[in-house]
């Protein structure tokens, strides 16, 4: 670690940024169980569709069913909360925050045309019993009523319940870095939702291969900061999520979705202003700040993932199968 960690090394360290979690779990039978939830990350607690944030995404491996990135790649901007859950549940979750969205904005659908919903996901089939498809459009709503600036519950909650990361019990992973620009204090602040990778190739740890063989996975890596970036700078931060991966032992598979998405709480987008024309403030691409806001990303994306499997819990799923907490 090079650079400073946040004040609670959460991505909620970057003001005005809310998490809030909804976790199922049941056993119903031998057979099936429900492990699953819902995460929603706010880019702040105002109207977001009224005020928009800056934001980007990378595609870094594009093995994922995720919703809404190719109007962050066209227009670089984000307007809802940024939803994560199972593969099958995609629907269900965009439906419930959608849903959330119009009960705030009567113009949606009316005056102003339409609203990009955004959800990324993971597959949690081995200890889920995914195709009971147990995730409503209520629980949506309820993970963004719950979100909240305090300190994120991490491992094997919300979207994260019933993932695996390196062979053992992964989920959701937090942290965050400090930048000095000058006098003035930036945040980096990462969330992940990590199911990927064998233990074998782990290299933050000496594990061996283990006993059971679960399938190929996917991570979701979510960046804030409170710098003033715009979207193309957003991107450059986003793709910096592949370094701090990378250096966990990922190498990206061919069955894996891996995807980032950055965003600023800096220089929000005002909805529908009639104005031709704005201005706005930002960082050159040429200080040499960027090279310290990369290390950011790195460093936070990097630890977000091993807090994610130090904060997790052994975890027994469908048909009895068990994914035991990370020994670290």
């Amino acid at each position: 670690m090079v650079l400073q960690k946040g004040k609670a090394n959460c991505i909620t360290d970057v003001k005005e940024v809310k998490v809030g979690h909804v976790t199922l779990y049941e056993k119903l039978t031998e057979k099936d169980t429900i492990c699953t939830g819902v995460t929603a990350i706010l880019p702040h607690s105002g109207n977001l569709y009224k005020e928009k944030v800056r934001a980007a995404c990378e595609v870094i491996n594009g093995f994922g069913k995720s919703a809404g990135l190719v109007e962050i790649e066209e227009l670089g901007l984000i307007e809802s909360p940024i939803m994560l859950t199972n593969t099958m549940s995609v629907g269900p979750v965009m439906q419930g925050a959608l849903t959330y969205m119009l009960e705030q904005n009567e113009d949606i659908g009316n005056s102003s045309p339409s609203i990009n919903i955004v959800v990324g996901e993971c597959n949690d089939g081995f200890l889920n019993s995914m195709r009971m498809q147990s995730v409503k459009p209520n629980d949506a709503v309820q993970a963004i009523e719950n979100a909240c600036q305090e300190p994120t519950q991490e491992g094997a909650v919300g979207a994260g319940k019933g993932m695996i990361c390196y062979g053992y019990k992964g989920g959701i992973g937090t942290a965050s870095r400090e930048v000095i620009v000058e006098t003035k204090a930036y945040t980096i602040g990462c969330l992940v939702l990590s199911n990927f990778g064998k233990r074998e190739e782990a290299l933050f740890a000496n594990w061996e291969k283990a006993p059971i063989k679960t399938p190929e996975g996917s991570i979701m890596m979510i960046i804030a900061t409170d710098a003033p970036f715009y979207d193309r700078q957003l991107r450059r931060l986003a793709k910096r999520c592949a370094a701090g991966l990378a250096r966990t032992g990922s190498h990206m598979d061919h069955g894996s979705g891996d995807i980032a998405i950055a965003f600023s709480t800096a220089n929000k987008y005002k909805h529908n202003t009639g104005e031709p024309t704005e201005k706005v403030t930002f960082f050159r691409d040429d200080h040499k700040s960027m090279n310290q806001f990369f290390l950011a990303v790195t460093e936070a994306t990097e630890e977000a993932i091993i807090n994610s499997l130090k904060q997790a819990e052994t975890t027994i799923g469908k048909g009895g199968f068990t994914v035991e907490k990370a020994p670290l």
